[in-house]
């Protein structure tokens, strides 16, 4: 069968016997910024007074609900396009991880798609208990422990939903937060502030960031087959 390709304006057009195929997709990508300075991330205390934690860290820990570069960029930022759902590739997508490690769980802030497989792993030498504790309709509560060197624990969820939480009930300060979303379109902040998101269908959309403790902001954007530049900026109040 004979086909033939054309590139014009970015797009690549394969034709073969009256059939077309588009390769069109655009990417958005930007910086999250903080404006202000946040309050200072929480001390665990209670982890240098437990006796099996305080063996494997001797430094002092902190929860980094606010990470934040020296220019500003803020991390941990949940980027996506809203309003979508039932277009979620989890099912085929590579499994997510978090860790449990130095009695913390790592990271802190991860994000995942709907029907995705994550994995909850245990690196301490020590009994953790792995409570996920969701709100969204569709997504169950679980509540298991795991052993020192024990099996891996599989998780997924059917349900978007913002910041999950995980906890350990046996190490009461040990928190992290997982956001579910419906589609693969979303990004997280990373530690200079910058995301991401490629292969974006084109078309016009409501781009969401969201930060834990600093709310959400909004923007309405068009995709088209370039590259599409959005920064948000958070303000401590």
């Amino acid at each position: 069968m004979g086909y033939m390709k054309a590139k014009h304006l970015g797009v690549v057009v394969a034709v073969a016997t009256g059939m077309a195929l588009s390769a069109v997709a655009g990417e958005i990508r930007g910086k999250i910024t903080l404006k202000g300075t946040p309050p200072a991330n929480p001390v665990v205390k209670d982890l240098s007074a437990d006796p099996n934690c305080s063996k494997l860290v001797k430094e002092a820990v902190h929860v980094p609900m606010y990470r934040v570069g020296a220019d500003g960029g803020l991390a941990d930022v949940f980027v996506t396009l809203a309003g979508i759902t039932g277009k979620s590739t989890g099912a085929s997508a590579p499994p997510a991880v978090l860790d449990q490690k130095g009695c913390q769980y790592v990271p802190y802030v991860l994000a995942i798609q709907t029907k995705q497989t994550l994995l909850v792993k245990n690196s301490d030498p020590l009994l953790h208990n792995v409570h996920a504790t969701p709100t969204a309709p569709g997504n169950k509560e679980r509540n298991e422990a795991q052993l020192a060197g024990g099996p891996d624990l599989k998780f997924s969820f059917d349900a978007p939903e913002k910041f999950l939480r995980f906890k350990c009930d046996v190490h009461p300060w040990m928190f992290a937060y997982v956001c579910v979303e419906d589609h693969p379109w979303f990004a997280l902040s990373s530690e200079d502030g910058t995301y991401v998101i490629k292969d974006v269908p084109p078309g016009k959309y409501t781009l969401e960031a969201s930060h834990r403790k600093l709310g959400t902001l909004k923007k309405e954007i068009e995709v088209t087959d370039g590259v599409v530049n959005v920064d948000f900026v958070f303000e401590v109040k």
